[in-house]
Formats: C-alpha cells, structure tokens, sequence
C-alpha cells in the first residue's frame, strides 16, 4: 500500500513538473510587462492559451521578463526554444522588433504576435516570415462603442486616460472621440472631454490623483486604456462616485464603476492561431486584421451596468460598423483631432502632473 503511494505522488510530482518547469513544453507565453494575471491585456491573451491547452493536453509555460527590453524578451525566449516550446506567443507592441529578431534567429519555432507587426528598430522594415502570425484589432472601432454608449446613456463630460501614446492606444482614443461626436450629434447635445497620457501601463498614485480631480471637477465617465494602469482609474472612480470604461477584456469584475469594456477578443484570436498551427493550417507571412465585421472588437454588454442604454441600440451601431455605415477615421497624429471634422465634440489635452519624489 505504502509503495503504491508514493507511486502515484511520484506521478503526479512528474505531471507536476512538466507542466510547471517547461520541460518538453509545447507552448510558450511571454508577457509584456508585470504578471500574467493583470487584469487586463496579459491575462486577456493567456486565457486563449489556457483554453486551448486545456482543450487539447498541450503544455504550456509562463515567463515573466524581468525588464521591458528587447534583450530581456530575447533572452526569454531562448530559454523557451531551451525548454523545447513549438509555439510563442507574445503580447503587445513591445515585442514587434524583439520577434521580428527572434523570426529569422529561431526558423522552426512558429510565433504569435498579439496585437503588433514585426519590425526593425527604425521602423523601415515590417518584413513578416513563414513562421510569424502577428494579430492586430480595430481600435478605433472598439473605441468608437464606448464613446457612443456613453453619451447615448446620457453622460456629456467624458475623459480619457490611455497608457502611452502608441499606435493602438490613440486608435482607442480618437475611436472613442468619434463615437462620442457621433451619438451627441444624434441627441442634438453637445460633448467635452478631457485627454491624458500617462506613459505608463502600471498603476500609478500621479493617475488617480489626475483622475480624482477630473470626477470633482464634473467628469462623469472615464475610459481607463492601459493596462493595470486603468486600476487607478477605477480607484479613482471608487473614491469619488464616478464611472468608468475598462479596455481589452471584461473589466466589470474589477471594480463596480465599470459600465462597461472595449474589448479585444485576444483569447479568441490566440486560440484560433495555436488551432491553425497544431491542424497544419498555419500560415504565418500575413497580418491578420480583426474588427467588428469578424468579431473580433466589441463591447461588453452581458455584464454592462448601463443606466439606459439598451442592447438594441448596440446591436443597430454595431451593425453599422459591420456594414461600413460607419468608419471611424483610424490613422491620426498624437494631440490632433482636426481630421476628426468633430461637430460636438471638444477634446481637452492635458498634461499629466506628476508629484516630487
């Protein structure tokens, strides 16, 4: 008896190890910056390769880079091609040149770039290999839909805090402008909203204390893009009765301020790509664009807490997105909203203050 115990915890020690020390690992994932559970765009991503792994008996590790730099995801995964990984997937733009390295160095190891295109350090060279899938959304859409459900459920003194002022973050932003001046002008009302950059995807005192001013200052609603950075945002919003907009994932479960997420379907996206590669359909050299009329934007409406706008009026927008009823202008300059041709809409930049050390 005794020995049949501890055969089986030697089994299960083994089961153990494969899956927790990559040996003979099937699937890597490498996040970005902090933990895979942030609550946002790392975890939204992960949740695609969990299920496939899941799904499937497909092993998978985590590695959490120490840095954010190029060497430092260079250095990851050479140790998950070590560890025996078949597939990497990446998440973020802050991996675009550290793949469009590893693409060439590792020819035999497929990649997944998840919202971002391969390129060189001077951004002259966007060259996609075989062996590469780089993913990237409409932002621009998703945030179209939250700029409209806002002011169509009655809130005119809107903000927006993203996280850098990167490609897909001001897709957010100015996608969100746009839905807002689109629903004002069909409630024949006007809109502002103030505008910030934090330069920075991690929680931050200087972000909830911007934030907190801006809910006393009549701000009702604030749509929080970047990452665990939004995390000041809600605290904000807690603090002060405000709401806000949560991004890439379903955010509702993170704070009760949140009427509802721009989301990425990342999670569908990853899963469909390590389903393409385990069934000999994977093509990588191509940019795989996802948007409204794939599915592959949205808004979170099953756990909205929405005052009065309704799934309806959802669907009818979302509908037009779809159909090209409605194409929010997707290509702006930081701080520059004249191609916008805004008609009710005034947009507030502002600076974010940051307190001594």
């Amino acid at each position: 008896m005794k020995m049949r115990l501890l055969n089986v915890i030697s089994l299960v020690l083994m089961t153990f190890t494969l899956a927790g020390c990559g040996k003979g690992i099937d699937i890597a994932f490498i996040t970005d910056m902090g933990t895979v559970y942030d609550g946002s765009f790392n975890q939204g991503t992960y949740e695609g390769v969990l299920k496939y792994t899941e799904e499937t008996g497909k092993t998978c590790k985590v590695y959490e880079p120490d840095g954010v730099t190029s060497d430092e995801y260079l250095k990851n995964i050479k140790q998950a091609v070590k560890d025996g990984a078949e597939v990497v997937v990446c998440p973020g733009y802050l991996f675009e040149e550290t793949i469009y390295k590893a693409q060439n160095k590792y020819p035999k190891v497929e990649f997944i770039l998840v919202d971002g295109q391969p390129h060189n350090a001077d951004g002259s060279d966007y060259t996609v290999e075989d062996n590469t899938m780089p993913i990237v959304f409409s932002e621009e859409q998703a945030g179209f839909l939250a700029g409209y459900a806002a002011v169509r459920d009655g809130n005119t003194e809107l903000g927006f805090m993203g996280g850098t002022n990167q490609d897909s973050v001001i897709r957010f932003g100015y996608g969100f402008v746009q839905g807002a001046d689109y629903a004002a002008i069909e409630m024949g009302t006007n809109v502002s909203i103030r505008y910030c950059y934090a330069n920075t995807f991690l929680e931050s005192d200087d972000v909830k204390s911007m934030t907190s001013a801006w809910y006393k200052g009549g701000t009702q609603v604030i749509f929080a893009c970047g990452g665990a950075m939004g995390k000041s945002v809600f605290a904000a919003a807690e603090e002060n009765g405000g709401k806000a907009i949560g991004v890439d994932i379903d955010q509702s479960s993170v704070s009760e301020t949140i009427i509802t997420s721009a989301k990425k379907e990342l999670g569908n996206a990853v899963y469909q790509g390590l389903a393409n590669y385990y069934d000999g359909t994977f093509t990588g050299g191509t940019l795989y664009e996802m948007d409204a009329a794939n599915a592959g934007v949205g808004l979170e409406m099953d756990n909205a807490r929405f005052t009065s706008f309704t799934r309806e009026e959802y669907d009818t927008v979302f509908a037009r997105l779809v159909s090209g009823g409605i194409v929010p202008y997707r290509a702006t300059d930081y701080g520059n909203t004249s191609d916008l041709e805004l008609v009710s809409t005034e947009v507030y930049y502002m600076e974010l203050k940051r307190n001594e050390e």
